[in-house]
């Protein structure tokens, strides 16, 4: 069972990686979350979970919320091309079933649409 869960390499770690996040390209809303995306680097899809205090005071509400996400990105990752992706949540979530936490982010993975090429550093754009 220990091959089921969600691989380091999969994961948003360092704060310099959440903090580019903020201001990616490519943004999401949906009626649970927020998603900023962007191309990476890496070889795998990767995730990120900002679930503060404002969404909840309950730290097991936090967790359902992240326990939730991650299980719906575990599941789909394979089919997703290579974004960095920061999953923001909203306060609405807190009281959301499991169930619809879900929905919600099993339609919003594949409205995820390809960002325009971002221009080499110095070059001007025509």
């Amino acid at each position: 069972m220990s091959g089921l869960g969600l691989p380091p390499a999969a994961r948003l770690r360092r704060a310099a990686e959440f903090a580019a996040m903020r201001h990616a390209p490519g943004r999401l809303d949906t009626r649970f979350f927020l998603i900023r995306y962007r191309y990476s680097d890496a070889s795998t899809c990767r995730l990120g979970l900002a679930v503060s205090r404002r969404v909840s005071k309950r730290a097991v509400e936090r967790n359902r919320i992240k326990r939730n996400a991650r299980e719906s990105f575990r599941l789909v990752r394979a089919q997703l091309p290579t974004f960095d992706l920061l999953l923001i949540a909203r306060q609405p979530a807190a009281t959301a079933s499991s169930a619809l936490l879900r929905k919600d982010l099993d339609a919003a993975w594949f409205r995820l649409k390809p960002l325009k090429p971002e221009p080499a550093p110095g070059t001007m754009s025509n």
